[in-house]
This record gives structure tokens, C-alpha cells and sequence, in this order.
């Protein structure tokens, strides 16, 4: 099975939104040049998601010391990733292949992304975003696994530690798409479909040309 979810380049009709809890407050663009760096998000985990508040003591399914010993190197920063690589892993789960500089200038509004590199080949396997206004509100997007390293644990260490971020950021409104396949893997980080009948809407043009 092909792994991603958190909003592609496009959105098909059954794609599913999700939001965090229960609560209702539901880059080296290495071909070319490399990311300034910023610093290191900050790390936290969470001791309930649905309870919306972080934990000082993290405790992630897979830690940093055992990704490492697995090959694994965790970058909080769009700095060392190559985008015609990552470009490479979202055509290979479905998603249309995205124009190197739009993803570039996309990375850069981009406040908290998380991706894994294999070391030994050195390139990304597994990458998650989230975009928003920093205190209310967050959207994660884009987040993908390459097929020949799904099953091992990558999408959830990628989602856990940025939902960890967005919490300590005191951001508890926070939402994503899904294809509804899945919807199985958001759930048990504490997301929610359609919680107490909030439903997602997205803007289309179609749907206005019909009108």
C-alpha cells in the first residue's frame, strides 16, 4: 500500500478532514544551492493528543537514538534536503510531480517541517509540514514515506514529533487531509474525522463554473 496523506497537490472528493483530539479546537535545494539554517525546532512529545497538552519528559514511539541506530538521521530544518529528491518520493506515492522552485519557495513559508534521510544513501525517506498562523491554528501537509521504507515506523515518527512542536507551540487547533485508506494511521495519534459534526471544505473552481 502506498503511504501518505496530510494534503497533496490535489485533494480528491473522498479525501477526509481530520482534526487533532476531541476537542473542538479540533532548503539544499541541492541541485542548484543550499537553505540558510534555522533553529532547531523544539522538542516535545505529548502525553494524551487528545488532551492537547505536551509533555516535558518526550517519549516518541521510535526515539532519536534508535533511528540512528537504524541507519536514520532526523532533520527538524528544510536545510540538507534535496527537493528533486523529495519530489521523487511524492510522485511515487501518487501525488503530481511538483515544479522544483514552487516547492522551494513553499518550504520557505514553511514554519515546522520535519524529514528523515537514510544515511547511507543519503537521501530523505520520509517527510511531514505544517503551515499556519503560529498561535491558533495549524494545517500539516504533505506527509509521505518512500514505499521502500514504509512499515517501519517513519510516518509516525514524523507526525508525532511535529504534532509534539505544534503543542508546545500552544497551537491546539490542528487539522489535516486524508485519503480515507489512511485514516487508520491518523487516528491512533489522536485525530479525528469530522469531530462533533465539523466538516472541511475546500474552494473549488469547478464547483463555480457549475454554478
Amino acid at each position: 500500500m502506498q503511504f501518505h496523506g496530510g494534503g497533496g497537490a490535489a485533494l480528491s472528493a473522498s479525501s477526509s478532514f481530520l482534526t487533532l483530539g476531541v476537542i473542538k479546537s479540533p532548503p539544499p535545494y541541492q541541485t542548484k544551492a543550499t537553505w540558510p539554517r534555522r533553529p532547531a525546532a523544539t522538542r516535545a512529545v505529548v502525553s494524551a493528543l487528545a488532551q492537547n497538552h505536551p509533555d516535558p519528559d518526550p517519549k516518541f514511539s521510535i526515539s532519536d537514538d534508535a533511528l540512528m541506530s537504524r541507519g536514520f538521521a532526523l532533520h527538524r530544518s528544510a536545510a540538507g534536503l534535496n527537493l528533486d529528491q523529495l519530489n521523487s518520493i511524492f510522485v511515487a506515492v501518487g501525488f503530481p510531480r511538483r515544479d522544483p522552485e514552487k516547492v522551494r519557495v513553499a518550504l520557505e513559508h514553511t514554519p515546522s517541517l520535519l524529514w528523515i534521510e537514510h544515511r547511507k544513501t543519503q537521501r530523505p525517506v520520509a517527510f511531514a509540514r505544517a503551515t499556519g498562523d503560529g498561535v491558533f491554528n495549524a494545517i500539516i501537509w504533505d506527509v509521505v514515506v518512500d514505499p521502500s521504507y514504509q512499515g517501519i515506523g517513519l510516518g509516525k515518527a514524523v507526525m508525532e514529533r511535529l504534532v509534539a512542536e505544534l503543542l508546545q507551540m500552544g497551537i491546539n487547533n490542528i487539522a489535516l487531509y486524508s485519503e480515507p485508506r489512511v485514516l487508520g494511521f491518523y487516528r491512533p495519534l489522536g485525530f479525528a474525522a469530522d469531530p462533533d459534526g465539523i466538516r472541511g471544505m475546500v474552494y473549488s473552481r469547478k464547483q463555480k463554473r457549475q454554478k
